[in-house]
């Protein structure tokens, strides 16, 4: 059986100076984090209890749960003459 790979997408919000979380594959995942290193420890905490708690995974499940986390970020850059 092929391990699914739960896909999150996460953004660099420049308002707010923080990453962004979200995922269309792990119900209710929105969080945020400092740094990029931050919110992928946040995320292996949360997105297990939010797969169980939305009855993606077993009660009883044991095991690896795969993610993908994909950074956006886009920044304007000056430059002098």
């Amino acid at each position: 059986m092929e391990q699914t790979i739960y896909k999150i997408d996460a953004f660099w919000d420049t308002d707010a100076s923080v990453w962004v979380a979200t995922s269309e594959d792990v119900p209710g995942l929105a969080t945020e984090a400092d740094t990029i290193e931050a919110l992928s420890q946040k995320l292996r905490d949360m997105v297990p209890d939010l797969l169980l708690l939305n009855h993606v995974i077993a009660a009883d499940y044991v095991g690896a749960i795969s993610i993908q986390l994909t950074s956006h970020r886009q920044e304007s850059i000056e430059v002098a003459s």
